[in-house]
């Protein structure tokens, strides 16, 4: 599965998810699972500030990501944690040889605050690893180059890849990056706990367009010894799945345009009412935040195998790990659906970019290009299968992004198992992607998505109702976006 394809988090799911399914508490305020970005998103705006001439540079600290040796050429954001990564890494490396570049790979996740950093300082790295959520933000303060003249060269059919994927890195028309994985969310469920409760393991007793009936399940599944909660019944997973909610309400964070936040429109507010109050009903954020911080996500002793969760939404990369794992687990799969029934997938992934003041741009072009070209994921496929099915694991396919790469992966790469739960989730999963939806893009990037989760985070410490949260949220957003946007036709 497109599980962390490329990027350090997704090679390296354990580190990734400790960032974003674990929130910290800071100072007994709840923080989202992508505290972790957040927490720097702080000098990351002096880091901004810096590269629009508003500070003087050695204030950003001046890290260098780049090689000055001209026959290098440096990476940033990507790790090389398995086949899918190393793969395409063999391809890229002998597609820039004839140039005479020699790759270098940095590894590790991507900082926003060195990125910004180097960049202002005129020493950035050839390409960028980063969130799709957050290429409209640096797109729009000049940090990245439009793709437009390389996609031109190298001859890339933008009709080739998920269109959710490239219109989250698209800005006033211009391509800044490029898919390099699709996450699509399904409904995982613990079979054995639902036939114990009497329902099965569908989306149709587990119906998530019934806020009625899931939060009636959420208080059957859930269970809890004297004061300490023991097991979650039905997990929302916000703030980092909140769109997914909003959507499913028929509600939307923010305008077509990516000019116009819409964090407090009724039907938002009222998306996180409802799941604000499923965790309420479980006993507050503190004791369920305890309790899900204590899973063992990628261990044998996972909150499958111990029954600690009814059932919740998750990334397409879980089913993965669990078949890789733990594939004896009762696991049950669906689709999470809107309110009128109709299956809904957010979607989000990380794609290549190339910053300004990249001294190789060409090469840069040809890299991307070898990244995410069909031969290269279904080449890195197949050594990835062949890999965890050496281990007796069971292989859920490989979600790329790329719609060919996905198609040959799904018919010839992937083979039904045996093991129907796990078969059945993934044919799901290659189901869902055409109803992929994805945050449009924007000018004000990280900060934009800082209020939103902010103002989850907020309602869960118990410090403000869902409507005040988001109406500070919707203040801050769209000032930012107010700032951002000057200057944009």
């Amino acid at each position: 599965m497109a599980a962390p394809p490329g990027r350090t988090r997704r090679r390296t799911p354990p580190e990734r998810t400790d960032r974003r399914s674990r929130p910290r508490l800071r100072s007994g305020r709840p923080t989202g699972p992508r505290s972790g970005r957040f927490r720097a998103a702080r000098p990351a705006v002096a880091a901004a500030a810096a590269l629009l001439g508003l500070l003087p540079l050695t204030a950003c600290g001046g890290v260098s990501v780049a090689d000055n040796r001209s026959g290098t050429f440096t990476t940033m954001g990507f790790g090389l944690g398995d086949a899918i990564a190393t793969s395409r890494i063999d391809d890229a490396r002998k597609a820039l040889a004839p140039r005479g570049m020699d790759l270098q790979i940095n590894e590790g996740a991507f900082d926003e605050q060195q990125f910004l950093s180097a960049v202002a300082a005129g020493d950035p790295p050839d390409v960028v690893n980063m969130d799709r959520s957050l290429i409209g933000g640096y797109a729009a303060r000049g940090a990245l180059l439009p793709l437009t003249d390389c996609l031109r060269k190298e001859h890339i059919d933008l009709g080739d890849y998920q269109r959710s994927a490239i219109a989250e890195a698209t800005l006033d028309g211009a391509v800044y990056g490029m898919p390099d994985s699709f996450d699509s969310r399904i409904l995982l469920m613990d079979a054995s706990l639902l036939k114990k409760a009497g329902h099965d393991a569908t989306d149709s007793d587990v119906d998530t367009s019934d806020w009625k009936q899931l939060r009636k399940l959420n208080l059957e599944l859930k269970q809890q010894k004297g004061n300490k909660l023991t097991r979650l019944g039905f997990d929302p997973k916000i703030p980092e799945f909140f769109p997914m909610w909003a959507r499913a309400n028929g509600g939307s964070l923010i305008s077509d345009d990516g000019r116009t936040a819409k964090l407090n429109s009724p039907r938002v507010v009222e998306a996180l009412e409802m799941t604000s109050g499923l965790i309420r009903a479980q006993g507050g954020w503190g004791k369920f935040k305890a309790l899900r911080d204590s899973f063992d996500q990628f261990g044998k002793a996972n909150q499958f195998t111990k029954h600690q969760v009814g059932a919740y939404p998750m990334e397409d990369w879980y089913v993965a790990v669990l078949g890789d794992t733990s594939p004896q687990v009762q696991l049950g799969s669906g689709y999470i659906k809107d309110r009128k029934g109709k299956p809904v997938n957010y979607v989000s992934g990380t794609g290549w970019a190339v910053p300004k003041g990249s001294r190789h741009p060409e090469e840069a072009c040809t890299f991307i290009k070898t990244m995410t070209s069909t031969r290269a994921w279904v080449k890195a496929a197949e050594a990835k299968a062949k890999d965890v099915r050496g281990r007796d694991a069971v292989y859920t396919g490989d979600y790329t992004g790329n719609l060919e790469a996905d198609k040959i992966i799904e018919s010839k790469v992937w083979k039904p198992s045996g093991n129907k739960a796990f078969d059945k989730a993934t044919r799901q999963l290659y189901d869902i992607q055409a109803e992929g939806f994805a945050i449009p893009a924007n000018a004000a990037g990280s900060e934009f998505k800082q209020a939103w989760q902010d103002a989850c985070n907020r309602v869960l410490s118990g410090e403000q109702t869902p409507r005040q949260a988001l109406d500070q949220a919707q203040r801050e957003a769209q000032s930012a976006l107010d700032i951002a946007d000057q200057g944009r036709k």
